[in-house]
C-alpha cells in the first residue's frame, strides 16, 4: 500500500486556499485585484499547484502509461488528468492578466476565479475518485518514491515557505507523518523558523486589504 499522506495533504491545502481566493473576490469594500497583486497566499497557491501538477505530468503519468498499456479507458483517464492541469494553468494565467488590466479587468476577475475554484474542486475530486485508486493498483513503491522526489525538487528552495503552508490546519497525525520524512535539521528549522515566519503572514490581506505584503 502506497502512503498517500502527502498527496492528500496537498489536496487539502489547495482546497483551503481556493476558499480564501473565492472570499477575496467577494470581499466588500476592496478591489480584489489590489489584494491578489500582492497577496502571499496567491503566490503560494500558484507555486504549490504548479509544482504538484507538473510533478504528476512528468514523473507519474508517464510511468503509469507503461503499466497501463492495452487498457484504453485507463489511458484516457491519464489524458484527462493532464488536460485538467492545462485548463487550470490557463485560468491562472488569465487571472494574472486580469490583475494587470484597467477597470475592465475587474469584471473578468470574478468569473475567472469562479472558474478556477470550480475547476480545481472538480479536478481534485476526479483525481481522488479515479486516478489515486489506479495509482495504488499499478504503481510500484519505487515509482511512487520517485514521484515524491521530483515533487520535492519542483518545490526546491521554496520548502521553508511551502511546508508550513502545506501543513496549515492539518491534523497532528498528518503533520507528524510528513515531518518524519525529513532529516532532523529540517524538522528543527520547520518548528523554530519556518512555521513561526509563516504564522506571522497575512496571506490574503485579511488584516488590512490595503497593505502590501513584504513576503518574498
Amino acid at each position: 500500500m502506497l502512503d498517500m499522506t502527502a498527496m492528500y495533504a496537498m489536496h487539502g491545502a489547495l482546497r483551503r486556499e481556493a476558499e480564501h481566493l473565492a472570499e477575496v473576490t467577494t470581499r466588500v469594500g476592496t478591489d480584489p485585484r489590489a489584494v491578489l497583486r500582492t497577496a502571499a497566499g496567491w503566490e503560494l497557491f500558484k507555486t504549490s499547484l504548479h509544482a504538484h501538477d507538473s510533478a504528476e505530468d512528468d514523473a507519474l503519468w508517464p510511468v503509469l502509461r507503461q503499466a497501463l498499456a492495452g487498457r484504453p479507458a485507463d489511458l484516457t483517464l491519464l489524458e484527462v488528468m493532464e488536460a485538467e492541469h492545462i485548463a487550470l494553468c490557463q485560468v491562472i494565467e488569465a487571472i494574472d492578466e486580469a490583475l494587470g488590466e484597467p477597470e475592465e479587468g475587474l469584471g473578468r476577475l470574478g468569473d475567472l476565479t469562479d472558474s478556477l475554484v470550480t475547476g480545481l474542486s472538480g479536478h481534485l475530486r476526479h483525481e481522488e475518485d479515479q486516478a489515486l485508486p489506479l495509482i495504488q493498483a499499478v504503481a510500484t513503491q519505487e515509482e511512487w518514491t520517485r514521484f515524491g522526489q521530483v515533487h520535492a525538487q519542483r518545490i526546491g528552495a521554496g520548502v521553508p515557505r511551502i511546508l508550513p503552508w502545506l501543513l496549515d490546519g492539518a491534523s497532528s497525525q498528518v503533520v507528524a507523518a510528513i515531518l518524519a520524512q525529513l532529516p532532523e535539521p529540517a524538522r528543527q528549522a520547520y518548528e523554530h523558523q519556518w512555521r513561526p515566519v509563516y504564522a506571522a503572514l497575512d496571506l490574503w490581506h485579511h488584516r488590512d486589504p490595503k497593505e502590501h505584503s513584504n513576503y518574498n
